[in-house]
């Protein structure tokens, strides 16, 4: 009998914290973690947010450091920022925000050997969950992601905090936790090893609620069916990359998120609203090249879902219906470069295959639907 190798991932945050008023919970649990933690945050949308949570971290009498994303995560802001926190004795790293300020602040923890506190502000990413970075340009065009040797320290999901984004990255999010089940189900649906099956499985139910109570979630912000979404968003997709780890990978919806992001004229657009779009695309895919009808009567389904939620359908729906041929081309060779995870696919895609089916993801579509 073959013996299975060794696997090594990490599958969680040390603690989670959730629900309505769970930074106020939070606090002695950031004090037994760090006295003096540098404050990452970005965007001025949560600046007034960072402002009230760093006076509330200064009663609780820690010291916190504010520090300002300038870029997405990239290597020149990270170097910045390690400066910054050694310079100020910092001993932990609390990021507030997006994905991307959620990937630096723990990418900066792990160069640092530092202590890792994640505060989502939106359940846009399961960023505040996941032992890993995607790193970009500074210019915003992804450049490939960092494994790290664990997940948070502490995650604190706050529906208070969360429930103040816009409903816009709520519908991201659920695009984004959505492929977690296209892009597992084809990487790793015929797994033998036992917890890749069950995380397949677990993505698969995921995908199952979001279809059905995504709608109620965005039309009843604070719900219980809100509650439901947010959190399999921001958490349970997350543990469904813990429990799969390298063997449950992503597939051609974030390698299409990754090719745009090429693109300046996409940066205007959410991380999991190019995912979603990209899951339409690896299901054209499957459906021209793959031959598989179920991908074709899938991505009908998703069509009107997807617009019903707000989400972008088609090139122009991301700000790209005007982009030239030489651009979209640039896109799709960066996808479908060597090593991108659109290989998982069990047929072999070129740029110009994939090129087609980015620009016929709604073909098919019914004029009730349109």
């Amino acid at each position: 009998m073959q013996q299975a190798s060794t696997q090594s991932h990490a599958i969680a945050p040390a603690r989670v914290l959730r629900g309505p008023g769970a930074w106020a919970e939070a606090l002695p649990a950031i004090a037994a973690l760090g006295q003096r933690p540098l404050l990452l945050g970005r965007s001025a949308a949560t600046a007034p947010l960072r402002q009230e949570l760093q006076g509330q971290l200064q009663a609780a009498g820690l010291e916190p450091v504010a520090a300002t994303l300038q870029h997405d995560c990239c290597e020149s802001d990270l170097a910045r920022l390690a400066q910054q926190c050694t310079a100020a004795g910092c001993d932990a790293v609390l990021a507030v925000g997006g994905g991307k300020v959620l990937d630096a602040g723990k990418l900066l923890a792990h160069q640092l050997a530092l202590a890792c506190i994640t505060v989502p502000s939106s359940a846009a990413t399961c960023a505040g969950w996941t032992a890993l970075a995607n790193v970009y340009s500074e210019q915003g065009a992804f450049q490939g992601d960092v494994a790290l040797e664990r997940c948070p320290d502490l995650l604190v999901f706050d529906h208070d905090l969360v429930g103040q984004a816009p409903p816009r990255t709520l519908a991201s999010g659920i695009a984004d936790a959505m492929a977690k089940w296209y892009e597992a189900s084809v990487s790793s649906g015929a797994s033998a090893d036992g917890l890749v099956q069950q995380a397949v499985q677990q993505a698969r139910v995921l995908r199952d609620q979001l279809l059905l109570e995504a709608e109620a979630a965005m039309q009843h912000p604070g719900s219980e069916a809100w509650v439901r979404v947010a959190e399999a968003c921001g958490l349970t997709a997350g543990l469904i990359g813990g429990i799969g780890g390298a063997r449950c990978r992503t597939v051609a919806a974030h390698a299409v998120h990754n090719g745009l992001t090429q693109l300046a004229a996409s940066h205007g657009q959410l991380h999991g609203e190019k995912v979603g779009y990209g899951i339409l695309v690896q299901l054209r895919l499957e459906e021209v090249i793959g031959g598989n009808g179920l991908a074709a009567q899938a991505r009908r389904q998703l069509l009107p879902f997807f617009q019903a939620l707000g989400l972008p359908v088609s090139l122009a729906d991301l700000g790209l219906g005007q982009a030239n041929l030489e651009e979209l081309n640039a896109a799709a060779a960066f996808a479908c470069r060597p090593g991108s995870d659109l290989h998982h696919l069990p047929f072999p895609v070129g740029p110009s295959d994939l090129l087609a089916a980015m620009v016929s993801t709604t073909v098919g579509q019914t004029a009730t639907a349109a």
